[in-house]
């Protein structure tokens, strides 16, 4: 779990990826009063933070309306079984972004990174121009933070407004999944009340 200096408002909410990701667009809408994300680098981190009380809730998306069951994060919630337990879910509407260096064009883009579940919500973008690689990242944000990071014209990355907000990137393309009504339905979950009480 990535540690942050930001004043801590509201409960502690885990989820897997960096700031900027659509997990954090959840937590916002789950507690618009506020709350302090706490990145996490994979989903049976983001879930461990719960248990061991470093987290009080972790965000977890399980179904994406174009590519169905999120099976890794599905996977890690069953391995974790009951030590956890579902308090709501919520759909989050979800609009992809083409992400690129300052001045950089779509023609002259090559790889393009991201979330392999997010890319593959992007099918016909990508076969739509074909000059473009896609290539798997950990997460949507990581992506965006690293192709900044890099200043490579040539890479680019699938994610959200916020990430090309907060890691300086422009966007190129909005909108690029396969069907505009996209969403992805996200589990809140706390540590069981057994643990708790242990």
């Amino acid at each position: 779990m990535e540690r942050t200096t930001e004043r801590t408002i509201g409960p502690r909410v885990a989820f897997q990826g960096a700031y900027g990701a659509y997990s954090e667009l959840a937590i916002a809408r789950q507690w618009p009063e506020g709350a302090t994300s706490l990145p996490c680098t994979s989903f049976p981190d983001a879930l461990q933070a719960v248990v061991t009380g470093d987290a009080d809730f972790a965000v977890i998306p399980v179904e994406n309306a174009i590519v169905g069951p999120v099976r890794v994060a599905l996977d890690a919630l069953a391995a974790i079984d009951d030590a956890v337990i579902v308090r709501t879910e919520l759909r989050v509407p979800i609009h992809l972004c083409l992400l690129a260096p300052a001045g950089a064009s779509l023609a002259e883009l090559r790889e393009v990174r991201s979330h392999a579940v997010a890319l593959a919500q992007c099918r016909i973008f990508f076969a739509r121009h074909p000059w473009l690689i896609s290539t798997p990242h950990e997460d949507t944000a990581g992506a965006a933070r690293d192709v900044a990071a890099a200043r490579n014209r040539t890479w680019g990355a699938v994610a959200g407004e916020t990430a090309a907000e907060r890691y300086g990137l422009e966007i190129i393309a909005r909108n690029i999944e396969d069907v505009p009504a996209n969403w992805t339905r996200f589990l809140v979950v706390s540590r069981a009340a057994s643990l708790r009480n242990s």
